[in-house]
């Protein structure tokens, strides 16, 4: 197994059980706990987890599209919440919306008004947030529960064959060169077929997450029509991305 497969498999395995042994790691991956320790050496370099004596937590939840168990995460809200406010100026009444998994995008759900909408969402704690809205006609491609997302390739077809508006998308991570990427690449058909579907796209990114890159891009800054961000971001960020022609939206 290639160093690249056991750093997202051991994100996978960080992100079902949040906690993880350098010895589980190993035998899981038949290598020896010194590669096992290397591993976790590069990805909390990387900010992707924490050590801990004999393994390793990770680091962020929020990062990954992964809540609690009540769908919350005060981590970061500031921005997500500049971010969610923003990208309500992009909602039109009888829109057909896409809203990717993520804490970012809930709260894009929380604070959607009170009209005429169609959404087409994965997510399950956007679903219980909106289940509670009349004007809201919800749409689930549906699939095995992956965490707080549904999967499958089934829900991916499905969402090719759908007429999507606006899809609003969450990344673990941004860059000029490498877009939008992810550790988690079970998550990566459905957020490509959001991106190549809808005839707009909007990127949903805090500034902490600008300028990084992940194992597996989902999408290049060339198929947004938008990155909607929050105050944060530094100049020198806002004017990297102004040089590549990347459209931002700053809070």
């Amino acid at each position: 197994m290639s160093a690249l497969k056991r750093h997202e498999r051991i994100m996978e395995i960080l992100i079902s059980h949040q906690e993880v042994t350098v010895s589980q790691l190993s035998e899981m991956m038949n290598v020896t706990g010194k590669t096992i320790r290397e591993d976790l050496a590069k990805l909390e370099d990387m900010g992707l987890l924490t050590r801990v004596h004999g393994g390793a937590v990770l680091a962020q939840n929020d990062q990954y599209g992964i809540l609690s168990g009540q769908g919350t995460n005060t981590k970061h809200m500031p921005e997500k919440t500049e971010i969610a406010e923003r990208a309500l100026r992009y909602i039109q009444p009888n829109d057909i919306i896409a809203l990717d998994g993520g804490s970012t995008t809930l709260e894009i759900a929380k604070r959607l008004p009170s009209f005429p909408l169609t959404v087409v969402t994965n997510d399950l704690f956007i679903l219980s947030e909106l289940a509670k809205r009349e004007q809201v006609r919800l749409v689930v491609p549906g699939g095995e529960r992956t965490r707080n997302m549904l999967i499958s390739s089934q829900a991916v077809e499905y969402v090719r064959g759908l007429n999507i508006h606006k899809a609003f998308v969450s990344s673990t991570a941004l860059h000029p060169e490498f877009g939008l990427s992810i550790y988690t690449g079970d998550l990566v058909p459905f957020k490509k077929a959001l991106v190549e579907t809808a005839q707009h796209v909007y990127g949903v990114v805090d500034h902490q997450k600008f300028g990084q890159f992940a194992l597996w891009t989902f999408a290049t800054c060339q198929q947004l029509d938008m990155i909607i961000t929050d105050s944060g971001l530094s100049t020198e960020q806002v004017a990297h991305f102004q040089q590549s022609n990347i459209p931002l939206d700053i809070a």
